[in-house]
């Protein structure tokens, strides 16, 4: 009698035939969604002509849209043009340097390069739409296809699930895109030519909305930067506004008078406002930190902070371009600014971290009082307790203190404008673990009406960091019911990078 044969090993994949349906609906949208992917970093992007630059366009898969402009060695623009899952990124590859050279010899042929600009860009992205929509569903067929193999329904359901949301994003991103954007990027890169990338005061504010003349800005200044940057000035100035550097918290920081010197010049600086803690002890042998103001060439107005002492007050007012404020309104660069020193003296570290005193709110009232009786354009103040007073009685508050930026308004209406360390709060800024970033900020107020038009956030890497950062806001004033908030951004506060505490 033979023996009963022995049965059958079943296959290893039968119990992925078992599954349930929506584990099988799962496994299909994971394969249509790592196609889609998959095709996009393959075939997802084109080299385009955008005037005299040549660009490569590519579509990356992003949790929040936006633009990117990488303009190689100098930096990049972000640009929050979309939402959506689909981010946009332009590269520069190089340069034509006929058309360059056609432009710089001969201005006539500038007149057409906005409309030129942005047919090109807009045929661009035409054909990446294309491009990017065939690699991303091809991408999904072909991995379906490896994973599925006969199973062809399946197949199909992957480039289905890939399609979907190719439209999906697009759709996302036609719905939100926004032209305006490009009055406001962010920039990442080089601090000397950043302004030249980015573009004017005017460009900024009497531009705000002619996104295609923007662009043409954009890819002028790039070409001249690619062919011409040995002489190209940094930064055009613009007669039609009033330009305040704000600085804030030195510390005693040496380098932070290069910055201020490098951006008083690349920016084409006005005014200087610092609002104090120029020294770190207030001592007699810090006094001499002072005598590099006068080598800056511009006005510099000061209050003092409670790290300054009198004699650090008498040491900046000793330099031929300081103004102290101290309770009046002068009027400095075209504004009329009203400030007054901080009351406190704690340069020790046992009394940094006590709550403000109460002379520092009868302060802030009395010039309050002086604002309401003689218009002015801003109050310069060292503590931001001092600025709660003043809410509805100036337009702008300037303070520091904190060691990090931060741009709010008021309840009723003040713009607060806190500035961070420009100095990396000194040597204490080693006492963190995250370096102290050094923070400064250059103002654009309307030279007729000193109303603030833009502003531009610098950030540094602090100690044993070399980053370089320029953010641009444009900002209009609402009614005091609405908090103001910089044009496109959700809100005018910045956040710094490991910051530190107040000094």
């Amino acid at each position: 009698m033979s023996e009963p044969e022995p049965a059958s090993r079943s296959p290893w994949w039968t119990p992925w035939r078992r599954w349930p349906r929506a584990a099988v609906a799962a496994e299909i949208a994971l394969v249509g969604l790592l196609g889609c992917w998959l095709g996009l970093l393959a075939a997802g992007h084109v080299e385009a002509a955008v005037g005299p630059v040549r660009t490569q366009l590519s579509v990356v898969p992003s949790l929040t849209g936006d633009s990117v402009v990488s303009v190689p060695p100098l930096g990049r623009l972000s640009l929050d043009s979309h939402d959506g899952p689909w981010r946009l990124d332009a590269e520069v590859d190089r340069l034509d340097a006929t058309d360059a050279r056609q432009i710089f010899s001969n201005p006539a042929s500038l007149h057409g390069l906005p409309e030129r600009v942005a047919t090109d860009m807009r045929h661009g992205i035409e054909r990446l739409a294309v491009r990017a929509s065939l690699a991303a569903v091809a991408g999904a067929l072909l991995l379906g296809l490896l994973v599925f193999r006969r199973r062809l329904r399946r197949v199909l359901l992957a480039g289905a699930v890939s399609a979907g949301l190719v439209l999906a994003g697009g759709g996302a991103a036609a719905a939100t895109w926004n032209p305006e954007a490009i009055n406001e990027p962010r920039y990442d890169g080089l601090l000397a030519i950043a302004p030249t990338v980015v573009g004017d005061a005017r460009s900024i504010v009497t531009d705000f909305q002619k996104y295609e003349a923007q662009l043409a800005k954009i890819v002028t200044n790039v070409s001249r930067l690619y062919d011409v940057t040995s002489t190209l000035p940094a930064y055009t100035p613009d007669p039609s506004t009033i330009r305040v550097l704000h600085v804030s918290d030195i510390h005693l920081n040496p380098s932070a008078w290069e910055i201020i010197r490098s951006i008083t010049e690349q920016f084409d600086v006005t005014v200087i406002v610092d609002t104090g803690d120029l020294t770190d002890h207030g001592s007699s042998a810090e006094d001499r930190f002072a005598n590099s103001i006068s080598t800056l060439g511009v006005p510099y107005v000061f209050i003092r902070g409670n790290h300054d002492s009198a004699g650090t007050e008498r040491a900046v007012a000793r330099q031929k371009n300081a103004v102290v404020l101290n309770g009046s309104v002068v009027k400095v660069g075209g504004l009329r600014l009203l400030g007054a020193p901080d009351p406190r003296f704690t340069p020790d570290k046992d009394t940094r971290d006590q709550p403000p005193a109460e002379e520092l709110r009868l302060i802030g009232e009395r010039l309050a009082a002086t604002a309401r009786s003689e218009p002015v354009d801003a109050v310069l103040v060292h503590d931001p307790e001092m600025a709660m007073p003043i809410d509805g009685s100036a337009p702008l508050v300037f303070a520091g203190h904190g060691h990090k930026r931060d741009v709010r308004s008021l309840d009723q209406g003040t713009l607060l404008f806190e500035q961070g360390s420009t100095g990396g709060a000194g040597l204490r800024g080693l006492e963190h673990e995250s370096p102290t970033p050094v923070q400064c900020s250059v103002l654009y107020f309307d030279k007729a009406t000193g109303a603030l038009q833009a502003y531009d956030d610098i950030t540094l890497g602090g100690l044993g960091l070399t980053s370089a950062q320029i953010e641009r806001h444009v900002y209009a004033k609402p009614s005091p019911k609405s908090p103001p908030s910089p044009s496109g951004t959700s809100s005018p506060t910045q956040s710094g990078v490991g910051a530190a505490g107040s000094g």
